[in-house]
């Protein structure tokens, strides 16, 4: 939608935008290009703006697809026009492959990480099984560090905190979410948010399911700080930045720090319990909490994820639209290694958000001090809102009538809904749901 927004925007202020002017030496500090070997190459027609494109076939005269006055007020200036109608145009095509690219690598993203996530439903089962209840028997005692989580988290590199993230980085490579973690963050949220009884009753599976389509339907989207960031990366184009050589870089950067910091966080929970005594009985019990976060905002990461499935969107999408636009030789892919670099960082980058941060995100993410309204199932959730509506409307016309000055006596009206179902009766018809039960109160 605020593409959409923008794109109409653009078309309204066309106008006004292609009348802005500045100098020329201010514009040639954001071409693409080299000036000199583009004059060269087009007999010395200086370029106009960033985006601006020489139609070679039609004697080097500028080229423009959307109808313009034929007087020009900036060259009667002396200036150039900040961007041409010719520019906006191409934005505007530029936007559309934009928004097409990030839509299809959200949905690739999201497609890879539920495959990767699918032997979960075979650990949720597991839980179910007599077998994992007697090996998590709450009357025996142990030592945190004898446990499998602790023989996984509780060694001496997790002492220092040098050692901690390094261990951490190297570690989301190999098997980012394991069993062991799986059951043991399962249990931790299970006692933390929901009432005793139901280790064997709740579906946390399903529950991070609904949580993770909560979470891209944010994703798809794109917020105005993302926008704000993606100008400064078209910016950044610009001749002798070097911009392939590091742009590329920066998603692959973040989307790092965010995995490492996730399996930070699981082995603090697990540092926590041998603080608290270093004996367990049953199960490892680590506590959620969102001081284990950036900032106390779980949120925080999900907004990170946005920006590097984004950012990577934008240079494959930058790239597609340029060599449509103006051939794998134009200035933009001068080089070798921006070809090289910007493709492979698209593929690294992805593999990493599908198999490797998603599932670690989707996990890990739960563990903060609230649980979140998908620990409704959609029979629940809807009924909640249905009853929820209904009421409003039933409180404000009640307001309504009690500010009446009519004389005829108003008849009491209840001020909850009489009909249907109520959410608790909704919840005890579902109690028996596998990924449904009673939260603590």
């Amino acid at each position: 939608m605020l593409m959409g927004f923008i794109s109409l925007m653009l078309t309204v202020l066309q106008g006004p935008i292609s009348d802005i002017c500045i100098p020329e030496s201010v514009a040639n500090t954001w071409h693409p290009c080299d000036k000199q070997s583009e004059a060269e190459k087009y007999a010395k027609i200086p370029a106009r703006n960033l985006i601006e494109f020489t139609d070679v076939d039609s004697f080097h005269i500028p080229r423009r697809s959307l109808a313009t006055s034929e007087y020009d007020k900036c060259q009667e200036q002396g200036k150039v026009a900040l961007v041409s109608a010719y520019g906006i145009h191409q934005l505007h095509i530029f936007i559309f492959v934009l928004a097409v690219s990030h839509i299809l690598y959200c949905i690739i993203t999201y497609a890879l990480g539920r495959t990767k996530m699918r032997k979960w439903k075979v650990w949720e089962n597991e839980t179910k099984r007599i077998e994992y209840q007697y090996h998590n028997d709450p009357e025996r005692f142990r030592f945190a560090r004898d446990t499998s989580f602790g023989r996984r988290h509780l060694n001496c590199w997790s002492r220092t905190t040098l050692s901690l993230w390094i261990m951490c980085f190297f570690r989301q490579f190999l098997g980012s979410v394991t069993k062991v973690d799986y059951l043991t963050l399962r249990h931790g949220f299970i006692t933390a948010h929901l009432a005793p009884g139901n280790e064997t009753r709740f579906d946390f599976q399903k529950y991070i399911k609904r949580s993770l389509e909560e979470d891209f339907k944010v994703v798809v989207g794109i917020s105005p700080i993302i926008w704000f960031i993606a100008v400064l990366f078209l910016l950044a184009y610009t001749h002798g930045w070097y911009s392939y050589l590091w742009l590329p870089f920066i998603p692959l950067v973040i989307i790092l720090m965010v995995g490492t910091k996730l399996q930070v966080i699981i082995t603090e929970m697990g540092l926590r319990i041998e603080d608290r005594g270093g004996v367990v009985k049953g199960a490892p019990l680590v506590q959620p909490g969102d001081d284990l976060f950036w900032f106390g905002r779980p949120r925080f990461l999900l907004f990170l994820i946005h920006l590097v499935l984004f950012t990577n969107a934008f240079q494959l999408a930058f790239f597609a639209w340029s060599t449509y636009k103006f051939s794998i030789r134009s200035c933009y892919h001068q080089q070798l290694e921006d070809i090289i670099i910007r493709i492979s960082m698209g593929l690294i980058i992805q593999f990493l958000c599908s198999y490797v941060t998603l599932p670690l995100y989707a996990l890990v993410t739960q563990m903060g001090t609230n649980m979140r309204s998908t620990i409704f199932n959609e029979r629940v959730a809807a009924a909640l809102k249905n009853w929820h509506q209904t009421a409003k409307k039933h409180t404000k016309r009640n307001n309504k009538q009690s500010h009446s000055q009519n004389t005829t006596p108003n008849l009491s009206r209840p001020a909850t809904p009489t009909h249907g179902m109520s959410p608790l009766q909704q919840h005890e018809l579902d109690i028996n749901s596998p990924d449904f039960s009673f939260a603590k109160k």
